[in-house]
């Protein structure tokens, strides 16, 4: 697929999802953050966007639980070019019944070239750098070529 490059702007869309294991590692991950997380606009899957929102006092977009489509809702949210970091601290040792959820999302934030953080380590890398905080360019597929490709070929 054809790509394009798109420059993302300094204030940036974060995602931050946890699975019941993680959630507290998430909120005092985010409570350790506080200020880099201030300036962005926080989503959130369910009760993880709940939680963060009040321990922290950051607003948070909650979407509904991950296990009902929070997961998804993310994805689509890549998709429309609304989401522009992921982190999503999930938990390995967990067998999941939406684990085929999971891994569409972090197909699709794979598809879309989205920066995913999945623990607290690579959270921190990926909040601490100086693309988090400026603006900088990425690569996504230009789907209005594909979409007009597709077409000109019927």
């Amino acid at each position: 697929m054809q790509q394009k490059t798109v420059t993302m702007a300094a204030t940036k869309n974060v995602a931050l999802v946890a699975h019941d294991n993680k959630k507290q590692e998430l909120v005092d991950w985010c409570k350790k953050h506080q200020q880099d997380l201030a300036p962005h606009t926080l989503f959130g899957t369910g009760t993880t966007g709940a939680i963060i929102e009040q321990e922290t006092g950051l607003p948070v977009h909650k979407l509904i639980s991950g296990p009902l489509g929070g997961d998804q809702q993310i994805g689509a949210l890549i998709t429309e070019g609304k989401i522009d970091f992921l982190i999503f601290f999930w938990d390995p040792f967990e067998p999941l019944p939406h684990d085929p959820d999971v891994k569409a999302l972090l197909r699709i934030a794979a598809v879309w070239n989205i920066p995913v953080a999945c623990n607290h380590s690579s959270a921190d890398v990926m909040v601490t750098s100086t693309l988090f905080r400026g603006s900088f360019e990425r690569k996504v597929p230009d789907y209005e070529r594909y979409l007009k490709e597709r077409l000109a070929g019927k």
